[in-house]
């Protein structure tokens, strides 16, 4: 099976934006009361940025965790890397804690459990889970085993389109 044979879901930047407004109503519908938005990078930095507009949260962060080296490809287990979000500050805060996927599911839980060693209350949300996954976002707006196309990585990077490679992340 090549690449192209993969059924995808694909995201566009319509229906990111619909996506977005959904899950902001959702968590303000929930009754969480969003002190600080953290996104997942690099994954969730759109998607954080975006809900955190729909909410009108002015705080926001990011904790950097790779886990996906590419297409399919993993690390052992997910890692922490620099620059380091400011842990202190979430004590005791309502922190939305923000990503694209939930595929493993891996990066969240990791994520998710170093917030709340920090005090933090943690709520979470995805664009998409997986059934592979094994941690439950708080907040999900679609359910899918397809791979899934984002609009901001589905052509890779430039340099990537620019010696004519396929995407890899």
């Amino acid at each position: 099976m090549t690449d192209t044979a993969i059924e995808r879901e694909v995201l566009t930047w319509d229906g990111f934006g619909e996506a977005m407004r959904d899950l902001a109503r959702t968590v303000l519908d929930s009754g969480f009361e969003t002190e600080v938005v953290v996104a997942i990078a690099r994954g969730g930095l759109l998607p954080a940025g975006a809900i955190a507009y729909g909410l009108g949260a002015k705080n926001c962060g990011a904790i950097n965790v790779e886990f996906y080296t590419g297409i399919g490809t993993v690390l052992d287990a997910p890692e922490v890397l620099p620059p380091a979000l400011d842990m202190e500050y979430l004590d005791g805060r309502r922190v939305l804690l923000v990503d694209d996927v939930a595929d493993s599911g891996r990066t969240l839980a990791l994520a998710v459990e170093l917030l709340k060693e920090k005090g933090a209350d943690v709520r979470s949300v995805t664009i998409y889970t997986k059934p592979t996954t094994i941690i439950q976002p708080d907040y999900a707006w679609k359910d899918t085993d397809r791979w899934i196309d984002f609009p901001w990585s589905a052509k890779g990077t430039v340099r990537e389109e620019d010696q004519g490679l396929p995407p890899t992340a």
